[in-house]
């Protein structure tokens, strides 16, 4: 090798590290903006909510700067395998299905799962009360899979939305009866607006494990090697009582799953 082709191949391997350095230096984490108070925007745009602050604790704890990518709710897990970013964290419950697909961190929080309707309305969570009526919610959701599982076989009806703003505007539009999805979502995007004024809980939260999930934690492709360093952050960051401060700025209540 003459001295030209030995310089060329040094500097090749050092723009390889370097560029690897780089790499590792961005932590890249997929999310639907429309979901508020988890993931929003702000009247400039920038993004905002619990989750994005979650996020970017967590990347803070391991020394690394956090990347966020819109996407759909139900394109979120394919955009994740396809390497698009490195893990969701976009208000996903942890399921028995999704973790056929991909793998989870352990729950960061756990939030009630209600359903919404006009207030006055009698409606509540159940198949006698809501047949033949008609139930929005988040496409791509546990709540969908719930709904799907549990009511749409009973004479219920159920529309999937691709976000969570447009249920509610069917909701007050009278196009649909009812709408499913966590509380706290409901209340802060909803119930405490003026389009909501109308409207409240109906019915206890909703349970079912299979299909609702154990809790809500950030999705991961299958045996990434840096699951284990997104782990040791969270857990990292619930011992200190990082996690359960910013819950009750938002929440005013402990969510964080222990």
């Amino acid at each position: 090798m003459n001295w030209k082709m030995a310089f060329c191949a040094g500097a090749s391997a050092l723009v390889c590290v370097m560029g690897a350095a780089h790499a590792q230096d961005t932590f890249k984490m997929g999310l639907e903006a429309t979901y508020p108070p988890f993931e929003s925007k702000s009247g400039d745009g920038k993004l905002q909510g619990f989750d994005v602050d979650i996020g970017n604790m967590i990347c803070e704890r391991m020394k690394v700067k956090c990347v966020y990518v819109e996407n759909s709710f139900d394109g979120l897990i394919p955009a994740l395998q396809a390497r698009k970013f490195d893990a969701i964290n976009s208000a996903m419950n942890i399921t028995a299905k999704r973790k056929q697909a991909i793998d989870f961190t352990s729950p960061v929080y756990i939030v009630p799962i209600q359903m919404v309707a006009k207030r006055g309305s009698s409606l509540m969570p159940t198949t006698a009360s809501l047949k033949g009526k008609t139930v929005g919610v988040l496409q791509g959701s546990s709540q969908e899979d719930y709904l799907k599982k549990h009511w749409a076989t009973a004479g219920v009806k159920v529309t999937s939305y691709q976000d969570q703003d447009q249920v509610y505007a069917d909701l007050v539009a009278g196009r649909i009866d009812a709408a499913v999805q966590e509380s706290q979502t409901a209340m802060d995007g909803f119930l405490s607006k003026p389009a909501g004024k109308d409207f409240d809980y109906a019915g206890a939260p909703l349970s079912d494990p299979e299909t609702l999930g154990e809790g809500t934690g950030l999705g991961m492709r299958k045996g990434d090697p840096q699951r284990a360093r997104v782990q040791a952050a969270i857990d990292s960051l619930k011992k200190d009582g990082s996690f359960s401060k910013l819950s009750m700025k938002y929440f005013k209540r402990d969510i964080i799953a222990k």
